[in-house]
């Protein structure tokens, strides 16, 4: 008798949570939808709830409540608003396994639930292991929870990593396409804007996350949260540049060899791998073909031009709050560069000011996590304000 596993999605609207319920779609026996939420996107979570009837759904904007409940009201389905509640329905004993596919520091608080109550965690929010690694692998650690990767580039590490727990790891190489800048001069990106940045040029994205990999923040981010999930040290992480997107990432063992998982870049696969692991469920997926990559490229980041990814690799080396500051200024520039009011440049240079500024905690507590998110958010705002960047 097949047990089907019942899921709750973090940001069921978003990119990542759309394509979780794809997988879903495609394994009916096997999955059960239990929980949705969203952020603002009440038609869309109000579709998702009528398709796939999940015991509750939370709307985080609480404005939005009646719209929702009023929708859902004749079918059955418990409706929730705030953050309160997010945090609440994730601790659910009907849950079995979480996927956090929320966009930014928002994910942080219902992925520390999660773990609190027991959940195994299916992460798409980077920005968990960015903002706190260390106290969500304390969390983990007391809890025995399973924290399976979805990012592409960490799931195929995972992948590489499945029956070498007794082999050390050299080095890790995370690869990216370079995004839609890929080659550009700091003087040919003075003046590009939101639409070009959104025009990434192999992987259906978010808006936030777009921007990230445009300016290589994203990768940066990447960099910090292979550091938590797999134990490494900095210089055991290399970012390489692979514009085809095939080869998802590689690890280097200490004899020298090599593993690496590839595939078309589909985000679907390593999403449902993180739900089925450590079994592979047949997929109906396009499949890769190499006479259709004769070439497969490789080169070094530039992080002089993208310096963000050289602040990401500062924020891992100084360690405590620092990276936290980081990330809250990020998402405050990127909103702002989408609102055209700041430059594509002046980004990473805000970033850097407010990396530079915010007072640096070398063990912090969640407490100092939050008041760290929150100071370098008024910071940002402010360098935005008073500069012409």
């Amino acid at each position: 008798m097949t047990t089907i596993k019942k899921i709750a999605i973090l940001g069921s609207t978003g990119s990542i949570g759309t394509q979780t319920l794809e997988v879903v779609d495609h394994h009916p026996d096997k999955f059960s939808v239990e929980v949705i939420t969203a952020n603002n996107s009440a038609k869309e979570l109000i579709a998702q709830a009528i398709k796939y009837k999940p015991n509750c759904v939370v709307i985080a904007n609480e404005e939005k409540y009646k719209e929702v409940d009023d929708a859902l009201f004749s079918h059955d389905i418990k409706v929730y608003a705030g953050s309160d509640a997010l945090e609440q329905v994730v601790q659910m004993d009907s849950i079995d396994i979480v996927v956090t596919a929320m966009v930014g520091y928002a994910g942080l608080i219902p992925t520390i639930r999660a773990i609190e109550a027991n959940k195994p965690i299916a992460l798409a929010n980077k920005e968990t292991l960015v903002v706190a690694g260390d106290l969500i692998n304390e969390k983990v650690k007391q809890h025995q929870v399973a924290i399976l990767p979805v990012d592409s580039e960490h799931s195929a590490i995972f992948q590489c990593l499945t029956g070498e727990h007794l082999n050390p790891i050299e080095q890790i190489y995370l690869t990216c396409s370079g995004g839609p800048f890929l080659g550009k001069t700091r003087d040919e990106l003075k003046h590009v804007t939101a639409k070009d940045a959104l025009k990434h040029p192999n992987w259906d994205m978010g808006a936030k996350i777009s921007i990230d990999s445009a300016t290589m923040m994203n990768k940066g981010f990447e960099v910090i949260e292979a550091k938590w999930l797999f134990d490494l040290t900095p210089d055991q992480i290399k970012v390489i540049v692979h514009p085809q997107s095939i080869v998802h990432s590689l690890v280097q063992f200490e004899d020298g060899s090599m593993k690496a998982q590839m595939g078309l870049p589909d985000m679907k696969l390593p999403i449902q791998y993180a739900l089925t692991y450590p079994e592979r469920y047949k997929t109906s997926f396009e499949r890769f073909n190499f006479m259709d990559y004769p070439n497969l490229t490789f080169s070094a980041p530039d992080m002089e031009t993208f310096s963000n990814l050289r602040l990401a690799y500062q924020a891992m080396d100084e360690g405590g709050n620092k990276a936290c500051a980081l990330n809250a200024a990020n998402e405050i520039v990127v909103k702002a560069f989408l609102n055209n009011e700041i430059s594509f440049l002046g980004m990473p240079k805000v970033n850097e000011l407010v990396m530079e500024k915010i007072s640096y905690i070398a063990k912090p507590t969640l407490d100092d996590y939050i008041e760290t998110d929150k100071v370098a958010r008024e910071m940002a705002i402010e360098l935005i304000k008073k500069r012409t960047i």
